[in-house]
């Protein structure tokens, strides 16, 4: 059951990236809920069409619009741009859900692999916002919301390349909500810790293995680390996302929003 109303985002263009993935995925049907147009994009054309017509059974067809686009380039994010804004218009809510996990130890890694994760995290991103942060001035009205992690709060071991790209997301967001706010645009990050995705359990496989235990016993740790002793779920996540594009959040400006079940509480 849906918490928000069927009008909250009415006829506001919503883009999101890395829609094909766990979060992205249900920050698509929540939105999709909640009157918006939404223009979901990834790389993954398989899982793209099959998203797409899982929304078209919660809206109307003509308010779901997908795009298959790689943000890592510029010539990619100009085609995103043009086709989402032939479908629906200006956009007027983004969500930058597109990211990937990777990493080691600092003597292991590699300038590539820092790189990669840092332009897949941060600049894409970065560079996707800035050309339609350009237009929302002009509108003056418009939200982002960034999805950052807990480990853009923290250090955890082996972690120093993802933990610097989502600590530049979340400097990132700081930073330009100072600015946005004045043009009437709110730009704000969600903060997760393990959500219930194919990344996440993918991390916790790599624990297990450097550790030499089980899968089974590497997810009971990791459960056990939160004091809820859960994992957060990804609706839970695409709710909040959902709450910060509506209007009954104007005044929250520039927050890293933890999602965290209690085991970040700074």
């Amino acid at each position: 059951m849906s918490i928000f109303s069927k009008e909250a985002l009415l006829d506001q263009h919503i883009l999101i990236t890395g829609a094909t993935g766990g979060i992205g995925s249900e920050t698509a049907k929540t939105i999709a809920k909640m009157g918006a147009k939404v223009t979901i994009t990834g790389r993954n054309k398989k899982r793209l069409v099959q998203l797409k017509t899982e929304l078209e059974n919660v809206t109307t067809k003509d308010k779901i619009h997908a795009i298959e686009a790689d943000i890592n380039n510029e010539q990619g994010r100009l085609n995103l741009l043009t086709k989402s804004e032939e479908a629906f218009g200006i956009v007027s809510g983004l969500v930058n859900s597109a990211g990937i996990t990777g990493g080691t130890v600092v003597e292991s890694l590699s300038e590539e692999e820092v790189e990669h994760i840092m332009r897949v995290n941060y600049f894409s991103a970065f560079s996707l916002t800035q050309s339609i942060y350009q237009k929302m001035i002009k509108r003056k009205h418009g939200n982002i919301v960034n999805i950052a992690s807990l480990s853009g709060l923290r250090g955890t071991y082996g972690n120093s390349a993802y933990a610097a790209s989502k600590f530049a997301v979340i400097g990132w967001t700081q930073s330009m909500a100072v600015e946005a706010i004045r043009h009437n645009i709110r730009v704000n990050a969600v903060c997760p810790g393990f959500v219930d995705t194919n990344m996440a359990r993918g991390i916790i496989a790599k624990k297990a293995e450097r550790n030499q235990i089980s899968y089974k016993t590497a997810m009971r740790n990791a459960k056990n680390s939160i004091p809820s002793g859960e994992l957060t779920t990804t609706l839970e996540v695409a709710n909040t996302i959902a709450f910060l594009l509506t209007d009954a959040a104007k005044n929250i400006v520039g927050e890293s929003v933890k999602i965290s079940g209690g085991s970040v509480m700074r």
